[in-house]
């Protein structure tokens, strides 16, 4: 009923499950991950027991074709399992069990695995697969969904769409550095929950990514002023204050602040600033 793709990073710094399922809700069911550690998807007759234990397993060590052997092994209910894994290094490992519904199977490689159970037929599998290995070095969740996006344009899950979700871990790779959660998108009752999905992702990138420093502009001359009669316009820069201030006010009511570098602006958030000009002090629901 699901189909999904593990991997980690070419530089094992992130780790990631991108999943969809015609049933309701899959993130919050079949991918756990830990920064460093590794990435796990538990479906078909999904054993959630399988993530904290598989985590455990990978946090000591054991490969991830050693993790799917112990687990399966001891789970009475094997036969009606599926499980992707991925460790800290070395191959992904797959997993279905014999009663898992037709189509159904997985394939696996360095550093990922995918795994599919009442799709279309192999080829959901093959996109996947082909998909991850030929991406490049793109953004890692980025890939992770452009993997799932060609198994869903494979065909998918044979009885349709419904939901999908993405989880990728890294080390204070969260929002400011709080957490490990670098990306955790769920899309949970959708016509179209792949492209759904996608388009998260692109909010989340513009909100939360990182710059390259090398990107970043310096805010001297021209620029800044430009930047101050934006802001100003906007009602942020009041009586010519400190465009650094100004630029931080705005950013948190369109939460861009995880973006900003002191003197220097970068180029999605002027993106962003100059298509705001004229439209005062609405914001951006959110955090705050």
């Amino acid at each position: 009923m699901t189909f999904s793709i593990v991997a980690r990073s070419a530089d094992g710094q992130l780790h990631g499950v991108a999943v969809a399922s015609k049933f309701l809700a899959v993130g919050a069911v079949v991918p756990a991950a830990e920064a460093q550690v590794g990435a796990l998807a538990t479906q078909a007759h999904a054993n959630l027991a399988y993530r904290p234990q598989g985590l455990a397993l990978l946090r000591t060590g054991v490969a991830a074709s050693d993790v799917v052997a112990g687990l399966v092994a001891a789970d009475a209910g094997r036969a009606s399992r599926q499980l992707g894994v991925v460790g800290a290094d070395g191959d992904g490992a797959t997993y279905t069990g014999e009663d898992c519904h037709d189509w159904a199977g997985g394939a696996c490689g360095p550093g990922w695995a995918a795994q599919g159970n009442i799709l279309a037929g192999p080829e959901v599998i093959d996109a996947m697969r082909d998909a991850w290995t030929g991406a490049g070095d793109g953004p890692f969740p980025a890939r992770l969904v452009s993997a799932l996006r060609a198994g869903d344009e494979a065909g998918g899950d044979r009885r349709g769409r419904q939901s999908a979700a993405l989880l990728v871990v890294a080390k204070s790779g969260g929002y400011g550095g709080g957490s490990d959660v670098l990306v955790d998108l769920r899309v949970d009752d959708h016509p179209d929950p792949v492209a759904e999905l996608a388009r998260l992702l692109d909010i989340h990138t513009l909100l939360f990514g990182r710059s390259d420093p090398e990107d970043l502009l310096d805010l001297v001359g021209e620029l800044a002023e430009e930047v101050a009669t934006l802001l100003t316009s906007a009602g942020y820069l009041p009586g010519g204050g400190s465009v650094d201030t100004a630029l931080a006010a705005w950013a948190g009511v369109e939460n861009l602040e995880e973006r900003l570098v002191a003197g220097r602006i970068d180029p999605v958030v002027l993106a962003h600033l100059r298509t705001q000009r004229g439209r005062g002090t609405e914001g951006r629901d959110g955090l705050g």
